[in-house]
C-alpha cells in the first residue's frame, strides 16, 4: 500500500501520517503548508490543490495505490461567500480528475464534514443536506462533485465529528490554555449530547476503510468519531487530567452575557476565550449518526481516558513550539494572478 494524503500538515493528517509512519508504509503528504510535526518533512511535498499540473506530477512521481483527501479550508469565518471554500470543492474536483487518471489507484476516502446538516437536523439519507454555513455548503458541493466523478476506484467520503486530541492548535490556543490557568467555567450542569472524536479512533477508522474489503465501503458516506456523549463528562476527563481539579460550573446566564462581550471584543480583533458561536457549540445538542460507521469498521480503540491522557501528554511535551499555519484565502490569490 502507497499512501497519498493531501492536507497531511493539518491535525488529523499530522496523526494519519504518524499512524502510517510507524507501521512503515510508503506515503506522501501534498500540502501548501510545511507538517505541524517537523519530524514529517520528509513527507511532505509542497504544492497546491489547485494547480493541477502540479498534483498530476506528485501522482505520477509517487505512484500511489491509496488516497486520503484532507486537503480543505475548514474554519467557519467566511459567513456570505462559498468562493473563499473554493480549495473544498472545486480543489476536489482537480484531484478527482487525476486521480481518474491513475488506474492503479483502488481506493480514496474524501473528507467532508458534520456540518453539511446544521445541529438537531437527522438526514434521512445520505444525500439529505442542511448546511447552515458557507463552509458546510463548501462540504455538500464536495460531496457531489465526488459523487458525479464517475471513479473507477472505491471511494467513500467521511463526515468527521467535533474532533481532538494531539496536535490540535485549537483546543492547545483555548480550551487548555484557559484551563490550565484556572479560567474555565462551564455553562450550566445541564445535559448536552454533542458528536466528538478523538483523533486516533478518527485515524483506526479511516484505516479500516482502506484495509476492509472493498463492497463494505465503497461509494458509502460514515461519520467519524466517537459514540455521542454528555458533553460534561469528556470536560471532567480533561480537567482533572489538565488540573488535577474538578470543572467550575457558573450560570448559564452569566456565561451567555460574557459570550456577548467576546462577540465585540472579537469584533475589533481582541481574543477572548468565549464568544455566541462558542457558546452555542457548549449549550446545544449536536448528534451525528455513528451507528453506521461502528456496525461497518466496528468499535474504535481509544477510551475517553486514554485520549485525554495523551493530548495532555502532548501538551505538556513542547506542544507551544508548534507555529500555527497561516489561512490562505484562494480569493486574493485569483486576484493576484
Amino acid at each position: 500500500m502507497r499512501i497519498l494524503v493531501t492536507g497531511g500538515s493539518g491535525f488529523i493528517g499530522t496523526n494519519l501520517v504518524a499512524f502510517y509512519r510507524e507501521r512503515g508504509v510508503q506515503l506522501m503528504n501534498i500540502d501548501w503548508n510545511p507538517p505541524l510535526d517537523p519530524d514529517q518533512r520528509p513527507y511532505w511535498r509542497e504544492l497546491d490543490i489547485m494547480d493541477q499540473a502540479a498534483v498530476e506530477k506528485a501522482f505520477k512521481d509517487f505512484g500511489p495505490t491509496h488516497v486520503i483527501h484532507l486537503a480543505a479550508r475548514t474554519d467557519t469565518d467566511e459567513l456570505v461567500d462559498v468562493d473563499a471554500y473554493r480549495q473544498n470543492h472545486e480543489g476536489t474536483r482537480i484531484l478527482l480528475e487525476v486521480v481518474k487518471q491513475h488506474p492503479g489507484i483502488e481506493r480514496i476516502i474524501v473528507t467532508s464534514t458534520q456540518f453539511v446538516c446544521e445541529a438537531g437536523y437527522q438526514p434521512a439519507h445520505d444525500l439529505d443536506f442542511k448546511p447552515f454555513t458557507v463552509y458546510g455548503e463548501s462540504k455538500r458541493r464536495t460531496e457531489m462533485v465526488t459523487r458525479e466523478a464517475k471513479l473507477n476506484c472505491a471511494w467513500t467520503i467521511i463526515r468527521p465529528t467535533t474532533i481532538w486530541g494531539p496536535w490540535s492548535l485549537r483546543y492547545r490556543d483555548v480550551m487548555f490554555k484557559v484551563m490550565r490557568k484556572g479560567l474555565y467555567f462551564h455553562p450550566g450542569k445541564g445535559r448536552v449530547i454533542r458528536s466528538y472524536g478523538y483523533v486516533g479512533n478518527v485515524v483506526w477508522q479511516i484505516d479500516r476503510m482502506l484495509t476492509l474489503p472493498r463492497a463494505l465501503v465503497d461509494r458509502q458516506v460514515l461519520y467519524v468519531g466517537d459514540r455521542p456523549f454528555d458533553l460534561k463528562e469528556w470536560v471532567e476527563v480533561v480537567s482533572k487530567e489538565l488540573t488535577g481539579k474538578p470543572v467550575r460550573y457558573i450560570p448559564t446566564g452569566l456565561i451567555r452575557l460574557l459570550a456577548l462581550g467576546g462577540d465585540v471584543l472579537k469584533a475589533v480583533r481582541i481574543p477572548f476565550p468565549i464568544s455566541s458561536g462558542r457558546f452555542r457549540s457548549m449549550t446545544s445538542d449536536y448528534v451525528t449518526p455513528m451507528d453506521k460507521t461502528i456496525q461497518v469498521v466496528g468499535e474504535a480503540p481509544w477510551t475517553m481516558q486514554e485520549g485525554v491522557k495523551a493530548m495532555v501528554r502532548w501538551y505538556d511535551n513542547g506542544s507551544e513550539r508548534i507555529v500555527a499555519p497561516v489561512l490562505k484565502d484562494v480569493r486574493q490569490k485569483n486576484a493576484d494572478r
